[in-house]
């Protein structure tokens, strides 16, 4: 998630477990420890794949935080004995502040390597949106009025129910993804189409409306979205990978890789003189996230695998359009009339 999440869920952490003894510094040490794992981003990758893919790696791994942790809690103890740590305690808050970091992230949509160096298909639960006001802000209210009151009485209590409510929220989100993939299956069924997987995730600041893909056995997809107050079938697109394309890329590498980051998620676009591989996991029809021009025809039609460069419509600024994001947000209570997945799906 957003850094400012992952600073106040760290500093929260950090707080309530060493906040009497620390004082207002714990919440200073818990948030930089809360957003270490992303300094990964400084590393320059050759190419937007590998940019995508190898950002939540070995800095997310659960295996390499817990080390650190020990390392941090023994380099503590050692050099301020007498402080009133315990090593056990120590090691507890260094290592909530950091493990929950790319815990948090896996239940967005991403991509993430917890159990970096296993070559295991990132986790991506999408439970919440990659920003999520109802998740941050209890947190933030929480850090900040300990901030300014003091690490004492109901500065910590207000630390400890903002991290209860928190932790419930993203169960929440869990369960509304479970009931959209549900929703959207049943009325695939309905319909007599059989889909071979489906996913859901949260769409633009909150849990309670879904996108929903669903894949099916011939090599096409649906695209839909729904709603935790819908009373009719939800809207959807049926739509095709083009898997043919995509024969071009057979063995290449970078594709490989992003097949896997991406659990498969791909669908492939010939434009013009360029093949094109987009994630179907971020964004909407005719406005997604990610996408790579990884291939180039020339003058006598020959494909030719190239190094991976990002597509025109691609990027974090897909996520936040407004006029849509204003229908999204109406189509939350009320289903008519549907969003026009079909005319946004033609402006790729």
């Amino acid at each position: 998630m957003d850094s400012i999440t992952q600073a106040v869920l760290g500093g929260a952490l950090q707080g309530a477990v060493l906040g009497r003894i620390q004082g207002r510094r714990s919440l200073i040490y818990g948030a930089a420890l809360g957003t270490l794992p992303d300094l990964d981003v400084v590393i320059r990758y050759a190419d937007p794949v590998s940019q995508m893919t190898f950002h939540r790696g070995f800095s997310h791994s659960i295996f390499v935080l817990t080390g650190l942790a020990l390392l941090l809690a023994w380099l503590v103890a050692w050099r301020w004995p007498g402080r009133g740590y315990t090593p056990g305690r120590l090691f507890l808050a260094f290592w909530l502040a950091l493990v929950t970091h790319p815990v948090l992230d896996a239940f967005t949509v991403y991509g993430t390597q917890l159990f970096w160096p296993l070559h295991l298909t990132p986790e991506s639960w999408a439970a919440v949106f990659i920003i999520d006001p109802v998740y941050t802000v209890p947190l933030l209210l929480a850090v900040g009025y300990a901030a300014i009151r003091g690490l004492k009485g109901r500065a910590t209590a207000m630390l400890c129910l903002a991290l209860g409510f928190s932790t419930l929220y993203l169960g929440f989100g869990l369960a509304g993804r479970m009931a959209a993939e549900q929703r959207f299956h049943l009325a695939l069924q309905a319909q007599g189409i059989e889909a071979s997987e489906v996913r859901a995730v949260p769409i633009a600041f909150n849990s309670l409306i879904w996108r929903v893909l669903a894949k099916t056995p011939d090599g096409g997809y649906y695209e839909g979205v729904s709603s935790g107050f819908d009373r009719e079938p939800p809207e959807m697109l049926r739509q095709s990978l083009n898997l043919d394309a995509a024969k071009v890329l057979a063995g290449a590498p970078l594709h490989e890789r992003l097949r896997w980051f991406t659990d498969d998620w791909l669908r492939y676009d010939i434009i013009g003189d360029s093949l094109v591989v987009t994630d179907l996991r971020m964004g909407m029809p005719g406005n997604y996230s990610f996408r790579f021009e990884m291939a180039r025809r020339d003058a006598a039609g020959q494909w030719t695998v190239i190094q991976p460069r990002g597509w025109v419509g691609g990027g974090a600024a897909s996520l936040f359009d407004g006029e849509r994001l204003s229908l999204i947000w109406r189509r939350i209570l009320d289903q008519q009339p549907p969003l026009p997945l079909a005319v946004w799906a033609g402006h790729l």
